[in-house]
C-alpha cells in the first residue's frame, strides 16, 4: 500500500509543535509563455506500449509519434515528460497537470495524451458534490478504444462468446479491467480459467508457452503483441462482452483548466491531423486498427 509522504510528515511535525512545511506549487505555463520558449511539454504514460515507451534509449509509441507532430504543427520543439501511472486517473492529472508531484513538485506538462474524452468523467462529483476535476480540460479526442481478445487457434477454434472461457484459460493483466471482469461475470463462472499477469506483454509470453488459450487487453496493446509475435495462428475475437458496462470510449487530451487557448490551438491541429489521415497512418505503422472517435464518425 503506497505510503502517503505528505500526511505523514504533517503528523511528525504536529507532534513536535512544528508546521508543516507548505509543498510548492509548480507554475502552470501560459499560453503565450509556452510559444515563446519554442518548447510544448508533454506528458506520456511510461512504459505502454505501442501507445508510449522506450525502445533501445528512444520514444516510441503512437501518442509520442502524435505528440511530436502537434508539436511541431505549432512550431514548437517536443519535451516529454515520462509518468508512471498512478493508483487512479485523478492522481495523474494533479501530479503533472495542475499541482506536481511531491517528489518532483516543479514538474508540470502542458499537455498530457491518452486520458478518457468523457463527459460523465469530466463532470464527477465527490461526496461534498464537488467537481473533481475542475482544475483540468479535457478536449481534443484521437482515437476511439475498445477492449480485445486475441486468441491461439491451435487450442482453440473460436470464440462466439466469453462463455468458451469456462474450459479455456484466458490471460489478462493484474488488477485491469479484463480481470475484474472475467472474474466476476457469470457469477464468476469463468474466474478459475482467468490467470492473471504482469501486463499483456507478460500474458502473451504465458500464451506462446500454451499456459493460456487467449488473452484480453486494449485493442491496441493485443494489435501490437499479435505484430510482434508474427504468428499466422494467432486470431482476433469478435464476440461482445455481456453485463461489462463501458465497452467503447474516445481518448483524448487534457489541460489545466487556465490554458484553454493552448487547448484550442492543439485541437486545431490536432483535427487537421486526423481529417487529412495523418493519424490512422501512424497507427498503421505501429500495426494498429485505428478507428475514429466519435466527433468524426459522421464526417465525410
Amino acid at each position: 500500500m503506497r505510503l502517503n509522504v505528505l500526511l505523514l510528515t504533517a503528523l511528525l511535525c504536529t507532534l513536535g509543535g512544528l508546521a508543516a512545511p507548505a509543498q510548492a506549487q509548480a507554475p502552470v505555463r501560459s499560453y503565450d509563455s509556452i510559444i515563446e520558449s519554442g518548447v510544448l511539454k508533454v506528458a506520456l504514460y511510461e512504459d505502454f506500449p505501442p501507445y508510449s515507451f522506450q525502445q533501445d534509449g528512444q520514444p516510441r509509441g503512437v501518442d509520442y509519434e502524435l505528440a511530436q507532430a502537434v508539436a511541431k504543427g505549432l512550431g514548437l520543439k517536443l519535451e516529454l515528460i515520462w509518468a508512471p501511472p498512478g493508483e487512479k486517473l485523478d492522481d495523474d492529472l494533479r501530479d503533472y497537470i495542475w499541482r506536481g508531484h511531491y517528489l518532483r513538485p516543479d514538474v508540470l506538462a502542458d499537455v498530457m495524451l491518452r486520458v478518457p474524452y468523457d463527459r460523465e468523467f469530466a463532470n464527477m462529483s465527490n461526496e461534498f458534490g464537488e467537481l473533481v476535476n475542475e482544475r483540468v480540460v479535457m478536449f481534443g479526442p484521437y482515437q476511439r478504444e475498445r477492449w480485445q481478445v486475441a486468441y491461439d487457434q491451435r487450442r482453440l477454434k473460436a470464440v462466439p462468446s466469453v462463455a468458451v472461457f469456462q474450459q479455456h484459460p484466458i490471460g489478462v493483466e493484474v488488477d485491469s479491467v479484463p480481470s475484474f471482469y472475467l472474474s466476476s461475470v457469470f457469477d464468476g463462472m469463468l474466474s478459475g480459467k482467468t490467470h492473471h499477469f504482469r501486463n499483456p506483454q507478460a500474458a502473451f509470453a504465458g500464451m506462446k508457452k500454451g499456459e493460456v488459450d487467449a488473452v484480453m487487453a486494449l485493442r491496441g496493446e493485443i494489435d501490437w503483441q499479435v505484430k510482434q509475435a508474427a504468428d499466422s495462428h494467432l486470431a482476433l475475437a469478435q464476440n461482445a462482452y455481456p453485463k461489462m458496462g463501458k465497452q467503447v470510449w474516445d481518448i483524448g487530451m487534457v489541460v489545466h483548466e487556465s490554458n484553454r487557448q493552448l487547448a484550442y490551438a492543439l485541437e486545431e491541429k490536432l483535427e487537421e491531423l486526423i481529417l487529412d489521415g495523418h493519424v490512422k497512418s501512424l497507427y498503421q505503422q505501429y500495426g494498429l486498427q485505428y478507428e475514429l472517435p466519435g466527433l468524426y464518425q459522421d464526417v465525410d
